[in-house]
């Protein structure tokens, strides 16, 4: 009886489903634009960056004293 008055019942649920996906796409594209996951690692101290730098082996650990004393000073 109901299919008198909603010949198709998608009807609703289709225009509903594109909604839902424009508004995903809008803030993917949105937190890209802003950075995304690479936003935290400009944040990131000076010192933390030394340190990384001496643990991967780019300075020696004279450069990374004389380094750290200055970025603590």
């Amino acid at each position: 009886m109901w299919s008198e008055y909603w010949p198709m019942p998608g009807m609703f649920f289709g225009p509903a489903i594109m909604i839902v996906f424009v508004i995903a796409c809008i803030v993917v594209m949105s937190s890209m634009m802003r950075g995304g996951m690479h936003q935290r690692d400009r944040r990131r101290e000076p010192l933390d960056i030394l340190k990384d730098r001496f643990a991967r082996g780019e300075i020696n650990q004279a450069e990374y004293e004389e380094r750290r004393r200055l970025l603590q000073a």
